[in-house]
């Protein structure tokens, strides 16, 4: 199967910045889109940001101009840079992928098992 392993989150004053990290691993053939998602304490998971494989990157309106996606293909891995950082985006920040495993031969969307975002007022 196919792993997502994240890191670099953690506890920054308002203002701040943190960069995430998310290495995929495991049976890949080839990755597509990689994306950022985040859950807020009673809110439902939303979208950060997105990037496709070429490049492109897609943004939530909240984190425009303040956080900057980025990938490595030959490093399977996704990154996400936040700077400006304010108390409304501690959350929990999850990893995706959409990957195409030698094992089950398809196309699916993976997580990563996610990392907290902490950002003191």
């Amino acid at each position: 199967q196919v792993q997502l392993v994240e890191s670099g989150g953690g506890l920054v004053q308002a203002g701040g910045s943190l960069r995430l990290s998310c290495a995929a691993s495991g049976s890949i053939v080839s990755i597509n889109a990689m994306g950022w998602y985040r859950r807020a304490p009673g809110k439902q998971r939303e979208l950060v940001a997105t990037i496709a494989r070429a490049g492109s990157t897609n943004y939530a309106d909240s984190v425009k101009g303040r956080f900057t996606i980025s990938r490595d293909n030959a490093k399977n891995t996704v990154y996400l840079q936040m700077n400006s950082l304010k108390p409304e985006d501690t959350a929990v920040y999850y990893c995706n992928a959409n990957a195409f495993s030698s094992i089950n031969r398809s196309w699916d969307n993976y997580w990563g098992q996610g990392t907290q975002v902490t950002v003191s007022s």
